[in-house]
């Protein structure tokens, strides 16, 4: 969610072993030896990325269209062909976009977006196969229970964990109470497999009081999700209130608290809860106060930055930066800022070793990092 970035709380980032916050350490130090460079311009409001086994890169736009990014760089005049029907209300559209980690041999590409009315919407995942600028066999895979009201917490982003599974964030639809209802799926991180059917290991899939596509809850607008490149460990990051941004290492069957806990304030300044922790619920591996408006989430795994490598980069909204938190084996030791003059909406690893940020503009672009 957008957020602002005026707060009564003075401070700029807490970091944290994997216990949970520790006190401020004042503002994040600027990161060093890096520039930003323009790929392409004249995307809407584009809120995710995708490459595919050619080089080329599909993006989605939040209005509801997929743009076709060629090898070289180029972007196609006209969008993809066959993009399921979208929302466009307030925060919601067309999200991410992510291509089978079997592309080159089933033609699959994955989606999360919003569909219905303004008064009664869900989010829904569905897949397509994709080839020559259209989209064929769409099926839907998954749609949100109970429809909600409203334009706002959708989620959403789309990981696979490599055992015919992948995993979803949903928002609590600004409701904050569906996030600890587990007879709902707003507010949650869900999994399902690759066809779209339940699986059956999931933590609470023998439950009658509970959606069986859990994996955890207590989440407030998950708009990050990224998996590490050696461990397999799946991290979020999420959208605070007034404050109190999160970034948590994801597992099956956790509380991650909202709207019980948190560190965040409500937009009047007054406290959603009394209770920064509580028995039963996990504790944030960041906080960020003021909120830096958390969106797409990256490991680093290329060799263009060396130093880089294993570190974790946030997208951020609000504060128009990407930050690079910091990580010694699986602690993290500290962050640093990637200051921009745009809107950071998804940050993704290229094929070529690059890091790639799309910016949430009206004219929103695809730029490459790059060393200074």
């Amino acid at each position: 969610m957008l957020v602002s970035t005026v707060c009564s709380l003075p401070v700029f980032g807490q970091l944290a072993p994997l216990e949970g916050p520790v006190p401020p350490t004042g503002e994040t130090p600027a990161a060093e030896g890096w520039k930003p460079v323009t790929v392409v311009s004249g995307l809407e409001h584009p809120w995710a990325i995708t490459w595919l086994p050619d080089g080329s890169a599909l993006i989605t736009e939040r209005a509801g269209r997929v743009r076709v990014l060629s090898a070289d760089g180029k972007l196609a005049e006209e969008p993809v062909s066959g993009v399921p029907e979208v929302l466009e209300h307030r925060q919601g559209g067309l999200l991410d976009i992510v291509a089978h980690p079997d592309f080159a041999e089933n033609g699959w590409v994955y989606m999360t977006y919003s569909h219905g009315t303004p008064r009664k919407n869900h989010t829904r995942v569905a897949r397509a196969k994709y080839a020559d600028g259209a989209f064929t066999d769409l099926e839907v895979l998954f749609t949100t229970e109970p429809a909600k009201s409203g334009g706002f917490h959708f989620g959403s982003r789309i990981v696979f964990l490599g055992d015919g599974s992948l995993l979803f964030s949903v928002g609590e639809g600004a409701m904050a109470d569906p996030a600890q209802d587990m007879g709902q799926h707003w507010g949650k991180i869900l999994r399902i497999m690759e066809d779209g059917s339940p699986a059956t290991d999931n933590p609470f899939h023998a439950r009658i009081d509970a959606q069986q596509e859990i994996w955890s809850y207590g989440h407030r607008n998950p708009q990050g999700m990224a998996v590490h490149p050696e461990t397999g460990k799946v991290y979020a990051t999420e959208h605070g209130p007034r404050g109190g941004d999160e970034l948590n290492l994801i597992e099956p069957g956790k509380n991650y608290g909202w709207p019980v806990i948190t560190y965040g304030y409500n937009y009047n300044g007054t406290k959603v809860s009394d209770k920064t922790s509580a028995p039963g619920m996990e504790q944030p591996l960041v906080n960020w106060t003021p909120s830096i408006a958390a969106s797409g989430l990256a490991f680093y795994t290329g060799d263009v930055f060396p130093e880089w490598k294993g570190d974790l980069f946030a997208g951020g909204l609000v504060l128009k930066q990407v930050r690079r938190v910091k990580f010694e084996g699986e602690r993290i030791v500290g962050e640093e800022t990637l200051q921009f003059d745009e809107r950071i909406r998804d940050v993704r690893m290229g094929p070529d070793g690059f890091l790639y940020v799309l910016t949430d503009e009206r004219n929103g672009k695809l730029l490459r990092i790059e060393p200074d």
